[in-house]
């Protein structure tokens, strides 16, 4: 029994204390594990005239039937204005909802013609399936628009119109664990920003400081993230850089140093051992500047670019304190590596805004750099003070962290194989 409703601020808002508010009934129905998903593109001709001053103003519903014969509604198309011969555009709908995987069910369709005052006039129906539908692949299927009422008080009705399928295809949807599973291996980047505006490394106020009882907000940063992709990675060996630092021997500004030391090989083993890393350049090169992205962006492209066919999938971790200077280079470099198997995930410590780190992300505006658009969003980021938990509950702030770093990942992977019809490799049975 339903005792009071949310409100849009989410604040409850309680019903008449023990007078029932009504009842809300759910009804659930196991998914199946179908994950085909359909394109459909249909037409009408000779739909009935609903409008006094016009013709009429179509529109689809589907639904699909439950297991108890009820309907759910699955889809909508849109409004074709003014017309009683309407072309829908084309739309993508996955079995599981129009069927549940069950390709004799029934899927009723209703014809209705839009009102601007939501009071849409009842056109007709018509009922199919899936397996008829499918048919549609190698011929036009024409199905009559019925009105029930009007076939029982007319005795020369015919129908109410006829609706066209013109096409329909259907291809299986991958997920991130099937290319996984199928061999694709991720390879792992870590860049630490090792500028001045980090503060000394000595002093308790800098960002990079670690007292004997806690790391800094860079190692946790390190942690939370690479110990979750560890993981899936098979080697367990990451390429580890700094940027913006005075390095030995000569001082020189680097903007893509190894770590551990080793131009020839920059890779540390596991999380560990690019912690270890990490401290070791603290006590060696000089914070200086300025925050250049671009350098450690190229360098992973371009190992990224040579092995385009979807068996390798490289994650660039980027930890800075968010004072960008080469912010044009940054987004050429972001625009390039877009069409690379590659994902840029960026961490922002300190109080610092991060203007510039929300643009680079490209979850509002896609990201573009002289005139040219990033093919796909591969950029995500994450300010770590959002995630510095009051309670003192570091384990459980380091996980959300983790968590929502690592949450568009599978779907950039997946963009990125989908836009290559690259298929995921069968894996070998164990």
């Amino acid at each position: 029994v339903a005792q009071g409703v949310q409100d849009r601020s989410g604040h409850g808002r309680q019903g008449v204390p023990g007078k029932r508010c009504g009842t809300i009934l759910l009804l659930a129905e196991e998914l199946s594990n179908c994950r085909d998903i359909v394109t459909m593109q249909l037409c009408a001709n000779k739909l009935d005239k609903k409008d006094f001053f016009g013709k009429s103003d179509p529109f689809l519903v589907f639904y699909r039937s439950n297991e108890d014969g009820t309907f759910t509604i699955c889809h909508k198309t849109e409004v074709v204005k003014n017309t009683l011969n309407p072309v829908w555009q084309p739309f993508t709908i996955p079995v599981r909802a129009l069927c549940n995987g069950d390709y004799d069910r029934t899927v009723k369709i209703d014809v209705y013609d839009w009102d601007r005052d939501g009071s849409h006039d009842f056109i007709g129906e018509f009922a199919t399936s899936y397996r008829e539908l499918s048919r549609a692949q190698s011929q036009f299927t024409v199905y009559e628009v019925l009105n029930p009422r009007k076939k029982c008080k007319k005795k020369k009705y015919v129908n109410s119109g006829t609706v066209t399928l013109l096409s329909f295809s259907v291809e299986s949807e991958f997920t991130f664990v099937d290319y996984i599973r199928g061999g694709t291996q991720l390879n792992f980047t870590v860049a630490i920003d090792f500028t001045a505006s980090n503060g000394l490394p000595s002093q308790p106020t800098s960002l990079h400081y670690a007292s004997p009882y806690q790391l800094s907000a860079y190692a946790l940063a390190l942690k939370a993230v690479g110990e979750i992709i560890q993981d899936y990675d098979s080697d367990k060996l990451f390429p580890a850089y700094g940027f913006g630092a005075k390095v030995p021997p000569d001082g020189k500004i680097s903007h893509q140093f190894p770590l551990n030391n080793n131009v020839e090989n920059p890779s540390c083993a596991g999380i560990e051992g690019v912690l270890e890393s990490y401290l070791q350049s603290l006590r060696t090169v000089q914070l200086y500047g300025p925050t250049n992205f671009a350098p450690v962006i190229n360098q992973v492209a371009g190992i990224a670019a040579q092995v385009t066919d979807g068996s390798q999938y490289h994650v660039l971790l980027i930890i800075t304190d968010g004072v960008i200077s080469d912010m044009l280079q940054t987004k050429e470099a972001i625009v390039t590596a877009s069409s690379l198997p590659m994902s840029i995930i960026i961490v922002g410590v300190g109080p610092a805004e991060f203007e510039a780190m929300e643009e680079l992300d490209g979850d509002e505006v896609r990201l573009s750099s002289r005139g040219r658009y990033a093919e796909r969003d591969i950029v995500q980021f994450v300010p770590f003070r959002d995630y510095v938990d009051d309670s003192g509950n570091q384990v459980l702030s380091m996980a959300r962290l983790a968590k929502d770093v690592l949450a568009e990942i599978p779907e950039q992977l997946l963009s990125y194989m989908k836009t290559r019809d690259i298929k995921p490799r069968r894996a070998d049975p164990e």
